[in-house]
Formats: C-alpha cells, sequence, structure tokens
C-alpha cells in the first residue's frame, strides 16, 4: 500500500498543476467553460482515485484479516461521475461537458503517464 500512497502523492501534485494551468486558462483566454468543465472533471476524478485508494487500503487490511469484503466503491464512484456530468449539463454555460468527461480521466492518463515512465526508468 505504500506505493499507491506514493502514486496517489503524485497524482495531487499533477492535479495541483493541471487547476493551475485551468485557472491560468480560465482567466487569460475566452474559453472559461472549457477550463471549468476540465477543472471540475479532473475534482471528481482525483475524488474518484482518492476513494479507490482507500477502498484498496482496507480491503487489503481486511482480506488479512481474513474478513469478507463488501465493494471497492464502485458505486460511488459512478455516482461522483454522474454528479459532475450532471453540473456540466445543468449548468452548461459555465462548464462544458466534453471537457468535464475528460477531465474525469485525467487521474487514470496521469496514472499511465507515471507507469510508462516508471517502466523507462527500470
Amino acid at each position: 500500500m505504500v506505493e499507491m500512497h506514493r502514486i496517489f502523492k503524485k497524482q495531487v501534485i499533477g492535479f495541483i498543476i493541471l487547476l493551475i494551468v485551468c485557472a491560468i486558462g480560465w482567466g487569460f483566454t475566452s474559453y472559461h467553460a472549457l477550463f471549468a468543465g476540465l477543472a471540475l472533471g479532473a475534482l471528481c476524478g482525483l475524488f474518484n482515485f482518492w476513494n479507490l485508494v482507500r477502498r484498496m487500503e482496507s480491503f487489503d487490511r481486511k482480506t488479512r484479516q481474513g474478513q469478507k469484503v463488501k465493494s471497492l466503491g464502485t458505486l460511488i464512484r459512478y455516482g461522483s461521475a454522474l454528479l459532475a456530468a450532471a453540473v456540466a449539463i445543468t449548468w452548461s454555460e459555465y462548464f462544458n461537458v466534453a471537457s468535464t468527461v475528460v477531465g474525469l480521466m485525467i487521474p487514470y492518463i496521469l496514472l499511465f503517464v507515471d507507469r510508462i515512465i516508471v517502466q523507462l526508468k527500470n
């Protein structure tokens, strides 16, 4: 689980950089809805990834103790993605729906890039 926490810390750093880029893009370009949607989606995506790390930790602990594990929280992650999409659709003048969906995938893209970098170093 130490590896998952290291990966999550990298995700948070990447997320902060992305939020700074979104804030700059929102402030200095005319694409306000695009950058706001990207930030909204990335925020929900980071929540989903945090929830997954937390549930995997619980799963690991319970399996070592011989207890049964109910779920890895898939329903909560679907719900937060649905909430982000609903917010983007409801307030489409403030959030771009397509960039919100792309933002939801940002943590997984960052994870994929991190794994490629680790493999190239080894």
